[in-house]
């Protein structure tokens, strides 16, 4: 068995767009027919680059190999270019590449990517979602709104969800750490405050940022939102800049969450290192199902737990799912649930009561559907995510707009 064609795949779901401006879905088949789907997480070039990226990877390293050889993939290309150190761009179109080979192995022997993976160890995963507003609440009114978001905490519960996450203390800029204004403390606060008093102990918070304070700033942040005890501080620092995340770490109570924008083992490692409790790796870009489960082991061993990351199409997600079905260590993973990302996968994986079921269909156990996905091409120039360049204020609140907004120029 080896493999033989590339399609590369850029839909955009409809706006508002959560989930991304675009998903890039990898499907892979064999010379003997058998198809597999991945996806990779958007890198900091646009898709017509990462498509690019993403055809040099196969034609170079993938083509005409097993799909089995997953460790030999990576270290062709984690090393072949003389660089074997991570490689945020690289090793994104590695991922999706490789989570389409355990997708063409579950279905090969007619079993599920978890059972490949040491076995099913969680008979359910237990998911989260971000708060996004509800029909009726006002943008961007919504985003720095303490009871509606509240409101929309309390729909989740009743769903079933024990765990929402939110993200008031924006903005996240191009120039580095800054220290957060008082409007944004206090909102976070407030936020805070009041969605426990909704939710009260049906639900852990789980305290959304990306990168954009300084470790003291970071610190101050955590000290006002600590007496609403969060589950966790998402990436209070830059993930590029481990011993900033250790001071975070000695300084609060509050368990500290990073992995987002982390790719391999080496960079999870340094922030285990560095203290962090919850990683968070988004497998279309930290290397794959295979170095996702090194990466659950190294946090097993030293005391921490395993949240994969979501902000992505579903293909990613189901990834996500088969591999927390296998890790011991498993907190909760993350979910976004619309019309879109439903209908892509045609419903073969959903949320029951704020879990998961461990899917029992060969390979990811999904069916893409790839007509839907062509018909939604992207066309804008916008990236899957973007830092703003304009600096921060403090002489007023600081709306961060979730989902993707359209940059200037797009509507």
């Amino acid at each position: 068995m080896k493999l033989a064609d590339l399609d590369v795949l850029v839909t955009a779901p409809p706006a508002p767009g959560w989930g991304g401006r675009y998903w890039i879905l990898v499907k892979v088949t064999t010379a003997c027919g058998i198809t597999g789907w991945g996806e990779c997480y958007a890198a900091s070039v646009g898709p017509v680059a990462m498509e690019a990226v993403i055809r040099d990877v196969f034609g170079r390293h993938f083509e005409g190999a097993a799909p089995w050889d997953v460790e030999r993939l990576f270290r062709r290309v984690y090393s072949s270019g003389f660089t074997q150190r991570p490689d945020l761009t690289v090793m994104g179109a590695f991922s999706g590449l490789e989570i389409a080979c355990w997708d063409i192995l579950g279905k090969a022997r007619d079993c599920p990517v978890w059972a490949l993976l040491g076995g099913r160890i969680n008979d359910r995963v237990r998911a989260y979602s971000y708060l996004y507003p509800m029909a009726h609440h006002p943008l961007p009114a919504f985003w720095g709104d303490a009871d509606m978001a509240a409101e929309a905490a309390l729909s989740l519960v009743e769903a079933g969800y024990t765990a929402v996450k939110f993200d008031p203390a924006g903005p996240y800029t191009m120039r580095g750490g800054h220290q957060p204004s008082r409007h944004d403390i206090e909102t976070s606060a407030k936020l805070c405050a009041r969605i426990r008093e909704a939710v009260g102990p049906r639900a852990d918070l789980l305290f959304g940022t990306h990168g954009q304070f300084t470790p003291a700033g970071a610190i101050r942040m955590a000290e006002a939102i600590a007496p609403h005890d969060p589950l966790w501080f998402e990436e209070p620092v830059s993930p590029d800049a481990p011993e900033a995340l250790a001071q975070v770490v000695r300084a609060t109570s509050v368990p500290v969450a990073t992995g987002e924008r982390l790719t391999t083992k080496m960079e999870f490692a340094a922030a285990l290192a560095a203290g962090a409790a919850i990683l968070q790796p988004a497998l279309g870009r930290a290397g794959g199902l295979w170095e996702g489960k090194k990466i659950a082991v190294l946090a097993e061993a030293a005391g921490a737990q395993l949240a994969p990351h979501l902000y992505a199409g579903p293909v990613e997600w189901a990834a996500n799912i088969h591999l927390s079905v296998a890790t011991p260590n498993l907190l909760i993973a993350e979910t976004i649930e619309t019309p879109f990302h439903d209908a892509l996968i045609k419903g073969s994986l959903r949320v029951t009561r704020g879990h998961i079921p461990a899917p029992d269909a060969p390979g990811l156990g999904i069916e893409v559907d790839e007509a839907l996905a062509r018909a939604h091409p992207y066309a804008g120039r916008g990236l899957h995510l973007e830092m703003q360049e304009a600096p921060p204020r403090y002489d007023q609140a600081q709306l961060f707009e979730g989902g993707a907004p359209a940059p200037p120029g797009e509507s």
